[in-house]
Formats: C-alpha cells, structure tokens, sequence
C-alpha cells in the first residue's frame, strides 16, 4: 500500500539531505586536515557541530511548533545549501581559512536541527498514524543508504580530485532538497490570532511547555529518559570502536572501514523488521526485545577478539538501534498533540544529545583503563534501558499496538 504523494515527496527531501550528510561526514574532516594539523582544531570541529545542535534545539523546537513547518523545511535545507555553496566558492578561490569552515559548520548545524525537527513534525500530517511505523522505517532504510554506503566513498573521491567539489555536491544536493520540499502540502495555516498568542509568550516559555508536557507523560517522558541512557549506552563504545578495532579485533584502517560497512547491513535489516515486528508484539515488547539485543550484542562484542564475530555482533547491535528508533519515535508523533510536537520532540533531543556527550566522555576515560570495559558498560546500561521498557510501557499503548495483519514495508 503507497503511503501517498505527500510522504513520498518528504522521503526524497530527506534522502537527498542525508546524501549531503554522508558527504559531510568524510568532506569536512578532510577539508580541516587541509588547513590546520592540529588535532585539536580537527577534533573541534565535530565538538562545535555538537554544541551548537544542543543549544538551538529547544527554540528551534518553539519556531517548529509556531510556523509552518513545510516553510521551516524548505528554508533549513536552502539555507544551509547557500552556506556551502559560498564556502565552496572561497575554496575554488583560495578564500577559505579555519575560521570560515568553522562558522560554516555552525550554520550547518543550526539548519540541520531545523530540518530534523521539521520533518518529523510534518510527517504525522501526510500518512496516517497507523501507517507511521512504515513510513518511519522506510526514511531509515533511505538515511542509512545515503549516510553509511553512498554518501562517505563519494565524499573520499570527490575530495581527491578537488576540495571544492563535495563542497559544491552538498550545497547543491540540501538546495535541491529544499526545492523538493516545497510540493509538500502546507502543514497548517496560522491566522491572526494564533500569531498573537504566540507573539506574547517569549520562547522560553513555550520551550518550557514542551519540558513540562514530556515530563508528565508516561509512556513518551519514559521513552525520552530510556532515550538518554541508551544514548550514555551507545557512545560508550563507539567513541573508542576504532581503537577496540585495532587493538582488540587487530584491523587495520580498512579492516575498520569494512566493519562498519558491514554493521550498516543490520540496519536495513532493521528498517525491513520494524514495522512486522510491531504489529506482531506490540510497541512495548519490541521496544524491549531491541533494547535486550542491544545488551547482549554489546556484551558479546567485550569479549571476542574474532573481527568476524564482532561483525555479526555489530550488525546485530545497530538492526537494534534502528528498531528502537523507528518504534519510539513512531510512539512520539502518535501520543504528543500536534501543536506540542516540535518541543516536545526538542525536549527528548537535548537529552539524547547530553547522553551522547555524556557517553563519549566516559568512554574515553574508561577506555584508558580497558578498551573492553566500555563496550561491557554500555551492554549493562542497555540492559537497565531493557528492565526500564518493561515496567514503564504498561498496558495498551496506541489502540493499534497489534493489528491482524502486517503493513506492506
């Protein structure tokens, strides 16, 4: 069954948004490596994309809710498509300097947690809330597609025959996304009185709205917080994956390389199961049987030196987080009131993104210790993130929770 014109017009935006994100992740390490040896200038980069998406989540979250949220997805993905364009262009001309490169990475960052937001707002809007699973998983499929096996290779190759030229492909590719957007139907339009309403309460306050609602709610303030630990989870090891590769697993850069690739392939996998998995067991036992294979996966990757076995475990691990996603975040657009969705969606994400910080940090430092510790903790907190599913996703969540049927993916 097609999900319709209006889903399959936000798919493509987001497929050709996360091609140039694929781009990114190879291109501007490269470029920063081009102009400054300093590590901590090279590593800054990624620490500066992080901080700025942690702080313009929540209003971001606040103009998502107060605007149309087809505008706010076309102009993030124009805009930041201008951006690169122009650092493009003061690369061709021998213009660019760190400096540029790090305020064009503060854009990107800015517009990319507009776009983010902003098409998970609209999507409840085009498919109907039974049809989310499936149009979730089917964004997942296309995002790790572009992001893990097309966008990374073509970044490498682009950037050995010029510096400029992945830099022009992702400019050119968020652009096109924000052209695509524009045939999406209009979200909604706000009349005169909403836009007073809206214009007495500072940003703040309506970010607080947001806070309070997802703190009361018990199933989508429960998946916000299992959200957090999983993130604390998750960076545990893979802030340290490619010393464990090393040393642990003996692969070299490419051995790694492949690794990666390979573990990608559970993701798809994971994308195709979701939506059966769902209606099969239900929202709560899936989210927790994912989260169990998490744990486990984790704890059997601490002890294994065979590069083959950790693939296996890997690729099993990250079919897990995909499930979990497609399942919470499906949960999320059905449960939270449309005009509360945008902060409320922000609301989880600074406590995602904290427990990323939190987990990358702590992975680090543990792994001076032992490069397997991490990875055994992260398996443990997985499975707190398991027992934590159980006793806080009680009773029926959504009046569909296991339909007779499975949905075609």
């Amino acid at each position: 069954m097609s999900l319709g014109r209006g889903f399959f017009v936000l798919w493509s935006t987001n497929a050709l948004s996360n091609l140039a994100d694929g781009l990114a992740f190879v291109s501007m390490p490269l470029l920063a490596t081009s102009m400054t040896d300093d590590p901590r200038l090279v590593a800054g980069l990624a620490t500066l994309y992080a901080l700025v998406r942690l702080l313009v989540t929540l209003p971001i979250g606040v103009w998502v809710d107060r605007f149309d949220r087809r505008t706010m997805l076309v102009a993030a993905n124009i805009l930041r498509g201008i951006a690169l364009v122009g650092l493009a262009l003061t690369i061709q001309f021998g213009l660019s300097s760190l400096m540029l490169l790090y305020s064009t990475m503060a854009i990107v960052a800015t517009f990319e947690s507009l776009a983010d937001n902003a098409a998970v707002a609209v999507l409840p809007s085009l498919v109907k809330k039974d049809r989310l699973d499936s149009a979730n998983a089917r964004i997942s499929a296309a995002q790790l597609i572009a992001d893990e096996f097309a966008g990374p290779p073509l970044g490498g190759m682009l950037f050995a025959l010029a510096a400029s030229i992945p830099v022009f492909a992702m400019g050119g590719l968020w652009a096109l996304a924000g052209v695509v957007a524009l045939a999406l139907p209009i979200h909604r339009k706000e009349d005169s009185t909403d836009i007073v309403i809206a214009s007495r309460q500072s940003v703040l306050a309506e970010a607080c709205e947001g806070i309070v609602w997802l703190k009361h709610h018990r199933v989508v303030g429960s998946l916000a917080l299992i959200g957090a630990l999983a993130s604390v989870g998750y960076m545990l090891p893979f802030s340290i994956l490619v010393l464990f590769a090393q040393d642990n697993l003996g692969l070299n850069g490419s051995g790694y390389g492949l690794l990666l690739a390979f573990s990608a392939l559970g993701g798809l996998l994971g994308s195709f199961l979701a939506p059966r998995l769902r209606n099969r067991f239900g929202y709560r036992s899936t989210i927790a049987a994912s989260l169990a294979l998490g744990a486990v996966t984790l704890g059997g990757l601490a002890f294994t030196t065979n590069p083959i076995i950790a693939g296996v475990l890997l690729a099993l691990y990250i079919l897990h987080a995909v499930v979990w996603n497609i399942c919470s975040l499906s949960l999320r657009q059905r449960l939270v009131p449309d005009n509360l969705l945008g902060r409320v969606s922000a609301a989880a994400r600074v406590l995602g993104l904290l427990g990323l910080a939190i987990g990358s940090a702590l992975g680090g430092v543990l792994g001076t210790v032992d490069l397997a510790l991490p990875v055994a903790l992260g398996g443990v907190l997985f499975l707190g993130c398991c027992f934590a599913a159980m006793v806080t996703l009680r009773g029926e969540l959504v009046p569909d929770d296991r339909l007779p049927t499975s949905p075609r993916f």
